[in-house]
């Protein structure tokens, strides 16, 4: 009779597969799976080594009952990974309730000659290397993992209330000024997180430039106030493709904190309703497809500009230790993502006139804005672009509830499982202290947002 490790290598039984096998394996196609529970920047550094390997990439995402029985809760659910996975701009396609185990027969059966994962160590509820029967086979190879940054990290954030991770000034990271170490380490540590943009603000390939990154400088008020009017300057760090000839240029800002469902969505609604109004106008017709093709390649019809705001700036609203991703993780998160086609670091709160009329790429043509439950308004941001008539939402919809306090609550509400995973991982045991000091700074916070939200009403 054969064993048990003999089944799980070899047979299909059990597995959940989509559509038809395939007949053939594919040299350039790529498999990648995991977790990706609050998918973030580490998870998409292992993905765009993995799609750089081959033509086209494959990403394999657990199931939630999967990764509990042998890693623990998740945060996220098997639909929210999805989501993210999903809109990753390197990943081909998505298949959910992949084997935890990774199964020969299961990723040939969608034509998936190699696996990729990083250079830690998988292992199941038994113990043993997820990726063995892979291996075995010679059908594995490795990435790099990326540096400083996993959900235990994050976790960890939340758990032990820290701020060491946000920074004062990107603009001053970027050159060197500012951090720790001396001079040359400085400068040493901003060439490297430039080299990390550069990788992130690349196309579908993974090898050619696809998004164009600018920073914004301005005061402080005119960044985390309603009433500056500053032009400010930009200054551009990567160059990327830029509008084609008939594209809108939209405008879209925000915190994008813990980057997650909730900010995808809202994303890819933007691009559907810019579609839509394109769909009116013709530029989904035969004649305009084959223009366009006859130039070169078919393209959408918006350029999608995603402007994000500073640590300090969300700070100063949000409290506590948020945001729980600074400035820079939070804008590798959305670089990687495949509905935007541009970041502007250091974006102000209030996007003024004198702000939307200065953007490089001209005047937006709109500016779209979605549900907003995370950042306690207490005025409108929006007056200006309202005024000019270039504003437009985003209605509710199923991941509308999603953002970086969503994610703490969770954390939060199932915190001695979390705990204890961080444990297993070396970390302090003072986080059950510190989760309760969070606790109340949050309710201190809320008390706080009450308070602006009465006064404003009056």
């Amino acid at each position: 009779m054969a064993s048990p490790e003999i089944d799980i290598a070899n047979s299909i039984e059990g597995l959940r597969l989509e559509g038809d096998p395939e007949p053939e394996l594919l040299e350039g196609r790529i498999w990648v799976d995991g977790c990706f529970d609050f998918f973030h920047h580490g998870h998409a550094g292992a993905i765009i080594q993995a799609r750089q390997l081959g033509t086209e990439l494959y990403a394999g995402v657990h199931s939630d009952e999967e990764i509990l029985a042998n890693k623990g809760p998740t945060v996220m659910s098997l639909e929210e990974r999805l989501a993210a996975t999903d809109a990753c701009r390197w990943v081909t396609r998505s298949v959910g309730h992949a084997p935890y185990v990774t199964s020969l027969p299961y990723i040939s059966h969608y034509g998936c000659k190699y696996v990729v994962h990083g250079d830690d160590i998988t292992s199941d509820s038994d113990g043993n290397d997820c990726y063995r029967f892979v291996k075995e086979a010679g059908r594995f190879k490795v990435v790099k993992r990326s540096p400083g940054i996993s959900t235990t990290d994050l976790v960890g954030r939340m758990l032990l209330c820290t701020k060491t991770h946000f920074i004062k000034s990107f603009e001053k990271r970027l050159l060197g000024e500012e951090g720790d170490g001396t001079s040359e380490e400085r400068k040493a540590d901003a060439e490297k997180m430039m080299d990390r943009m550069r990788l992130y603000a690349t196309d579908a390939s993974g090898k050619a430039p696809g998004a164009d990154v600018w920073f914004w400088s301005a005061s402080g008020p005119a960044k985390s106030a309603d009433t500056e009017e500053e032009k400010g300057s930009f200054r551009q760090l990567i160059e990327g493709p830029g509008p084609k000839p008939g594209q809108r240029v939209v405008y879209v800002d925000g915190g994008y904190d813990l980057f997650s469902s909730g900010h995808i969505e809202f994303l890819r609604r933007v691009v559907l309703a810019e579609e839509e109004l394109a769909r009116a106008e013709g530029w989904f017709d035969e004649q305009s497809v084959n223009e366009r093709l006859g130039k070169g390649e078919d393209y959408p019809p918006a350029y999608v500009v995603v402007g994000v705001h500073e640590d300090y700036v969300i700070n100063q609203w949000k409290g506590v230790n948020y945001p729980i991703m600074n400035i820079f993780e939070r804008g590798l998160c959305v670089l990687q993502c495949k509905y935007i086609n541009s970041v502007v670091f250091g974006a102000p709160f209030t996007p003024t006139k004198t702000y939307l009329t200065s953007l490089p790429l001209g005047t937006p043509d709109a500016v779209y804005h979605g549900p907003t439950s995370f950042m306690p308004l207490t005025y409108d941001p929006y007056t200006a672009p309202k005024a000019m008539g270039i504003y437009r939402e985003i209605g509710m919809h199923a991941f509308s509830h999603v953002n970086a306090g969503q994610i703490v609550h969770r954390i939060m509400k199932s915190r001695d499982m979390y705990e204890a995973r961080q444990r297993a991982k070396g970390m302090k045991a003072e986080v059950e202290a510190a989760a309760r000091e969070r606790e109340m700074m949050e309710d201190e916070q809320r008390r706080r947002e009450a308070e602006r939200s009465s006064e404003s009403d009056a």
